[in-house]
Formats: C-alpha cells, sequence, structure tokens
C-alpha cells in the first residue's frame, strides 16, 4: 500500500480535503490546508508556511479514499443507538484481521479514523458523499462499501432501526434503487433468496437470466478487475471472498435448477 507508508512516514502532500481530508489528518495528528498540502505544525504557528512531501497518485488518492471512508463511516454507524458496543467493537476487529487481513500498523491507523469519526462533528452521510465523488461510476465500489456497511452491522445478530437508517442514507446518496437495497440486505438478513440476491436475481428469472447476470458479476468482481479500480490492497481479500461468494452462489442455483 504505497500511500500508506507515505501518510505514517509524514511525506504526503496532497490530502483527501473534505470531512474525510479532516479526519485522516487528524487521527494522525497531521494539518492541512484547504488545497491539500500539509505543514510542519510549529513553523506554521511562528508564521512560517512549510509544504511537506510528495503528492499522491490518481489511485493511491482512490485507495486512501476507500480506506478512510470506510471506518469512519463504520465509526459513525457504530454510534446509531448512541453508543458503541462491546459487539460492535468485535465485529470491527474482526472485519480488520480476517476480511482485510490487516497488520498491526494498519489496524492501529484504521482504529483511529474509526475513533476520530465517532467524535467528529461531521454526520455519516458527508463522508457517504465524499466517498460517492470519488467512485460515482464505479457501482462495484459503491456495492462493496454497502456490503461491508450490512456485514458488520449484522455481526451482533440483527440490523436495529438506526443503523439501518443511515445505511438508507448512503444507499440514497449511492443511487441505488429500493429493489437494489433489499437484495443486498438479503444477503445477511433473509437467507430464502440469499443465493439469487447475490446473482442479483431471483427465483422468478430464467435460467438464461440467471447466467447472464452471473457473467456480470463475474467481469465486474474479478479480482484482475477489482486491482485495476484502485481498492487499498487490504481490501482486495475482501473483494476475493465476494468472487468466491458470486461462484458459491452460481453453484448452488445451478445445481437447484439442473442446469
Amino acid at each position: 500500500m504505497g500511500w500508506f507508508g507515505k501518510l505514517v512516514g509524514g511525506s504526503i502532500g496532497l490530502a483527501l480535503g473534505g470531512p474525510l481530508g479532516a479526519i485522516i489528518g487528524a487521527s494522525l495528528g497531521h494539518s492541512f490546508d484547504k488545497n491539500g498540502e500539509r505543514y510542519i505544525s510549529g513553523e506554521t504557528r511562528q508564521g512560517y508556511i512549510q509544504p511537506v512531501g510528495s503528492r499522491l497518485s490518481s489511485q493511491e488518492q482512490s485507495q486512501l479514499t476507500f480506506f478512510v471512508a470506510a471506518f469512519s463511516m463504520l465509526g459513525k454507524l457504530s454510534k446509531a443507538d448512541g453508543r458503541v458496543c462491546e459487539k460492535e467493537i468485535d465485529s470491527i476487529q474482526k472485519f480488520m484481521l480476517e476480511d482485510l487481513n490487516l497488520d498491526p500498523e494498519g489496524r492501529q491507523v484504521a482504529i483511529n479514523i474509526f475513533n476520530e469519526a465517532t467524535r467528529s462533528s461531521e454526520s455519516f452521510s458527508s463522508f457517504a458523499r465524499q466517498f460517492y465523488a470519488q467512485f460515482r461510476t464505479q457501482y462495484n465500489m459503491l456495492e462493496l462499501m454497502t456490503d461491508i456497511l450490512l456485514r458488520v452491522s449484522v455481526a451482533d445478530g440483527s440490523l436495529n432501526e438506526n443503523e439501518e437508517e443511515l445505511i438508507l442514507s448512503a444507499v440514497g446518496i449511492f443511487n441505488f434503487s429500493d429493489q437494489e437495497y433489499k437484495k443486498l440486505k438479503s444477503r445477511y438478513v433473509n437467507d430464502v433468496e440469499k443465493y439469487y440476491s447475490i446473482l442479483g436475481s431471483s427465483k422468478s428469472d430464467s435460467n438464461e437470466n440467471i447466467k447472464k447476470n452471473y457473467r456480470k458479476l463475474v467481469l465486474e468482481y474479478h479480482p484482475d478487475t477489482i486491482i485495476s479500480k484502485g481498492l487499498p490492497d487490504e481490501f482486495i481479500k475482501f473483494a476475493n471472498d465476494k468472487f468466491r461468494e458470486i461462484q458459491e452462489a452460481y453453484e448452488t442455483v445451478r445445481k437447484e435448477r439442473g442446469f
């Protein structure tokens, strides 16, 4: 993760800006101006403005946005009921360890972002809007973020009303239809249509339509495609798991229908 070394090493020149930029800056103790330049705070206080370091590439910018947005939105989501409970903390830890395979340094940065977001006056929606601005033309990135939010939310066995209200605000910003959201939600809340939902299909669809949807998903979520979209390295495992989930769903539906 090229941007991560720059971030921790303090050599980033171009920050995200906006609410996500404020979160990552505060979580690492960095100061950024409105144009994203990082300054040495001591010299700035004395009136000497000194920009530091190199700028992020376009891909690194996307990777940083995805990483910061994910843990910022999860931070806000965890406080949807007014407090952060142990089960929610456990689910975040599990997500970092098992889904993202973050190393200790990566986990600490993610925790800092998460904690800073819980304290921030910025809204969940403001994080979602900035994320959407970066990935608005990449549907699978928007779907992946929604999937992450749902997966962590139901880790304690249920999706409560306050949590879903926030997720629905993101769904609205991402311009998902009600039907698209229901299909995503049914992966975790309703097992009856689970495998069909993963394939973007329903039991009433024809075999040919299911095959068509499957081929489309394989193309969109193939590991090579995901990597080319600029997803952070730690999220590649999560995306690969999703790809295997699509394969499993198709095999299950194929065997059930006998085609």
